[in-house]
This record gives structure tokens, sequence and C-alpha cells, in this order.
């Protein structure tokens, strides 16, 4: 199968950069006027200089003689006064506005991760992942400042350029365009040629090496027992030798095009001189004239400076575009949501038939579940670890889609449930705490983004760390780390809970609740759960019931999971107490 050309493979970003049409459009007329100014300066001072000299000679001679100075004089300073302005702003809306398209790719990428089942995501690493939504985008943020703008206002000073001389000397004028305009193409269309494959690749080699450079810095204590660190240094090693041979040969070839950019800039120069000269001979312009067309030519230098390292890494964005387009696709293939909004209250649970097998699994995770729990009601699913009682908590989250079967949540089909109405009624605590760096308000704020100061106080002091808060200098402003670094496992646990408890969901999920608290804690904070989870439907994923230090609180049924199937416990009903 053939790659798709470029302009398909980079048409999606095309359109996401046309949502801010107006902007791209200001930020090119601010570079065209900043290039405008910087020619009319140059070329106006070469005249006003050459004319003011030649004025002087000829009243030297005693030749009768006069030179408005004011006018040119002015046009200078304007001129010179709008190049810099022009050019401040122009950086400063220019990257703003890519700024902007940054926060409006990684929103859109964003959103397709926050889409893509488990399957998908096992499918690559972690590191792969954000790479895509970090540096595959950085990558592709120039498309507008580097590859779309500055080859555009760069012809149009060609075409404008060659008029302005064509003006005064015609022949000049058509040689100019002749020559920069084939410069133009070669800086855009050569400079793309030579570089595409070498450029394509280094997007490639940056991402393996990165992604073996945390390999090598996660894993040390396993290399290191196994006497591998060596061997895999050796390969990080030459994965980075392979990545500056190709950064060199890039160098090589933007300065290849830059070269060119002297040379046929100077060449235009030279004709442009040349062939002003003679006219100044045959009388047809004036000495200064003279002078200013090649220098107007000179100063299109500027323009064509940008483009040879732009084109030459062009295949580095359209790796970049390729890459990404394969996360867009890859969200096609998560679970499509529906519009049912879930009723209020606790929510059945209805399993009937469920399958699910991973890729490349020897075995069925799970395999013909049948079960039906009841609003309200309280499940105790126990098994030994990989018995997949994680893998039911995926499927009733809609983080896996089941391979065979049907999954039913408050009597409407999981697969038919809006994706906002899912996330607010069905609450999971995991074994693993997600937080992020920033404060506990705003780790707590992600449960319920309407909650008061208040409200995050109690739910504080509901698992006992309101007076640890209130110790801490900064109180609900502490920041907790990366992934909750600053707290221990029982604190981020109870944090967790404390979250839990902000929500109004009709089905929960209780993956070893008070895992990593002691005995007399975890009893305390069971009650309090109990109370809370009145009303609501509850399934709590355990290892097991009897000889645990303590008892999920108002279990009404068990069930026991063994290699991915329900045991002869599923017939029976369990009461605690």
């Amino acid at each position: 199968m053939r790659d798709p050309s470029l302009p398909i493979t980079l048409r999606p970003w095309l359109r996401l950069l046309a949502r801010r049409r107006r902007r791209l459009v200001n930020g090119a007329a601010l570079l065209a006027l900043t290039l405008g100014s910087a020619i009319g300066l140059l070329a106006l001072s070469g005249w006003f200089i050459t004319a003011s000299a030649l004025t002087g000679m000829a009243l030297a001679a005693g030749l009768a003689a006069s030179l408005d100075v004011h006018v040119p004089g002015g046009g200078i300073r304007t001129f010179a006064v709008t190049r810099t302005v022009a050019r401040y702003v122009e950086r400063l809306y220019n990257h703003d506005t890519v700024l902007r398209l940054l926060a409006d790719l990684r929103g859109t990428l964003f959103a397709v991760m926050a889409r893509l089942d488990e399957r998908v995501l096992a499918r690559r690493r972690a590191s792969d992942w954000l790479n895509r939504l970090t540096a595959d985008i950085d990558t592709l943020d120039g498309l507008y400042l580097r590859l779309l703008a500055p080859p555009v206002v760069a012809l149009l000073a060609i075409l404008l350029l060659s008029g302005f001389v064509a003006l005064w000397v015609p022949v000049a004028g058509l040689s100019v365009a002749a020559l920069l305009l084939t410069a133009w193409l070669w800086l855009t269309v050569g400079q793309a040629w030579l570089g595409m494959a070498p450029s394509h690749r280094q997007v490639s080699h940056v991402q393996r090496l990165r992604s073996q450079a945390i390999e090598h810095l996660q894993g040390q204590a396993e290399l290191e027992a196994y006497g591998a660190r060596d061997a895999h240094r050796r390969l990080l090693l030459q994965r980075e030798s392979q990545l500056q041979q190709l950064q060199r040969s890039l160098g090589r070839l933007s300065g290849f095009g830059t070269s060119l950019v002297n040379l046929v800039v100077g060449l235009a120069m030279l004709a442009a001189l040349w062939l002003a000269a003679m006219a100044w001979e045959q009388g047809g312009i004036s000495g200064a004239v003279m002078v200013m067309l090649p220098l107007a030519v000179l100063a299109t230098g500027e323009a064509l400076a940008l483009l040879p390292v732009a084109f030459t890494h062009l295949g580095a964005t359209r790796a970049a575009a390729e890459r990404l387009n394969e996360l867009v696709a890859s969200g096609g293939e998560g679970t499509k949501p529906g519009r049912v909004v879930l009723p209020a209250g606790p929510l059945s649970v209805v399993l009937r038939g469920v399958t699910l097998r991973y890729p490349g699994a020897l075995q069925p995770a799970l395999e013909s579940i049948d079960l039906a729990l009841p609003a309200g009601a309280r499940l105790a699913l126990t098994g030994a670890s990989g018995a997949g009682k994680s893998s039911v908590a995926a499927l009733l989250t809609r983080q896996l889609p089941a391979t065979l079967g049907e999954i039913w949540l408050g009597g409407s089909a999981l697969h038919d449930i809006e994706e906002r109405s899912l996330r607010e009624r069905v609450a999971i605590l995991g074994q693993r705490v997600d937080l992020f760096q920033d404060s506990l308000a705003h780790n707590l704020y992600l449960a319920d983004p309407k909650a008061n100061e208040t409200d995050l106080w109690r739910a504080l002091a509901w698992v006992e760390l309101a007076d640890w808060a209130e110790s801490l200098p900064r109180g609900l402003a502490t920041r907790v780390g990366e992934g909750g670094s600053q707290l221990s496992g029982g604190q981020a646990r109870r944090l967790a809970l404390a979250r839990l408890w902000l929500r109004d969901p009709g089905l929960v999920i209780l993956d070893e609740p008070f895992a990593g608290l002691d005995a007399e804690l975890a009893a305390r904070l069971s009650g309090r759960l109990d109370g809370w989870l009145a009303g609501r439907t509850v399934v709590y994923l355990v290892h097991q019931l009897a000889g645990d230090a303590f008892e999920p609180p108002g279990i009404t049924r068990h069930e026991r999971l063994s290699q991915g199937q329900l045991t002869d416990c599923a017939t029976r009903s369990y009461r605690s107490g």
C-alpha cells in the first residue's frame, strides 16, 4: 500500500489551522509588512545616499542642483520605525498564534486519546503515547510559522519587487524574476525533496532514542541484575550516533540551501546592477535609481533565508503528521458512545454471555460470564490475581469492549450510554491512584468542579486527612507532586476516597478500597463508607473474604472468579454480619 501524498497527510491539520484563519492572515500580513519595510528601507536609503552624493558633486562643480531631503528622509524614518515595530508585533502576534494552535492540537489529540480503550492503549508503550502528544505536536507546530506564511510572503515579495524593478528597467525586472523565482522553487520543492527521507527518519530515531532512554533509566535495577546495563547502553549510544549522522546530513542540506540563497540573491543583485547601469548610460534612469534597484533586490534575501531549513525538515513535519493521523484513526477503534442518559439512583448491572479476549492471549480473560445484579445490591467479586476481576471493572466502565456478549447498566445497553453520563454515574476506585502534579484542592475538584472549599474540607475530614491538611503551611494549596509523590501510599489512597465521596454515582466499583491502610483506620473508614454507599449499587473487587482483617460492609451477594469464569458460588447469596 502506497503512503498517502503530502497534501492528504497534512489535510486534517490544515483544516485545524483554518479555524484560526483570521489570525493566520493577520500574521502573514505582519510578516509581509516587516519584509516590505526592510526592502523599502534599504532601497530608499541607497537612493537617498546616492542622490545626496550626486547633488553635492553637482553643487561642488558649480552646477545648479537641488534635492528635497524632507520626503525621502521622512520615508526612511517611516520604514525604519515600521520595520522595528512590525517585527516586534509580528513575533509577538505569530508566536501567540502558534501557542493557540498548539493548544488546539493538544486539546484535539488529548480528546482522541481519552476515548481510546485499554486494548488500543496497550499496543504501544507509554513513552510512545507521550511522544505523540508532545514531540510530534511540537514538530507540527511550525506548519504555519515555517512552512505556510514564509514561502507565501517570499513569493509575493519576489513578484512585487520584480514588478517594481520592471517599472524602471523592464529587462532587469524579468531577469530578477527569473533568478529569484527559480531559487524560490528550489528552496521549497527542491530542498523538501532532498531532505524528505532523512528528516522523516529523524522523527522515528528521536522517538526510539527517547523511549530507549526512558527504559534505560526506569529499568536500571533489572538491567543491573541481569548484567545487561552495558549492552543496553551501547544500543542507546548507537541510536544516538545514528541520530547525529542524520542531523549532520540535514545540517549540510540546510547549509547548501542557505548558500544557494546568498548565491542567487547576489547574482540577481549583480544582474539588476549591470542592467540598471546600462539603462543609466543610455539616460533611461538616474544614478540614484541605478543604485536603488540592486539594493532592493539584495533585501529580498531576508525573505528567502527562512526557507532552506524549514523545507529541508519538511519530512519531519510529514512524519509527525502521519503518526498523529494514525493516533486519530486508532481513536475510531474504541467504543462508540451513544446518547442514552443513565437514570438517577442506583443502577442495575447485567452481563449476558460476556467473553473478553485480549489480542494475542492464549486464553480469554473472561469467558461466558452471566451475572444480574439488581439496583442497590452490593456484590463482592473475589478471586486470585489474574482471575479477571479488573477485567470486569474495565468492561463496566467501558475501558474495554467485550469480545462477545452484552452488558447493560440501568436498563440500557452499555454501548448506547452517553460518555458524560457514564463517567458521572459510574465511579471506580482502582488499585492505582491517579493524582496530578497540582494542589490538594485541584485534585479534589476533579471529582466535583462545582464544590466549594467547605465541601473539600468535609471530604478530607471524612477520610481523616483534614487535621493533616490544616497543619500544612499552604493547606489546600499544597502541591501533591507528580503522581502524588509527596504523599504516602495511605494518604494517596485516602485522598482518592475523599474524591470518591465528592461524587454522586449510581454504581461504585471498589478494587481493594482499603489497601495500604492499617486495620483500625480501615475499620473506621469502612463504617463511614457503608453509610455513603447506601442507595447505590456496589461492586467490591477483593482477593478473598475469609481471613481479611476487615470485611467490605453490607455485602448482599458473593461471586467468585476463577480463570475468567464464575464458580458455583455464583448461585448463592451472601449476607454479611
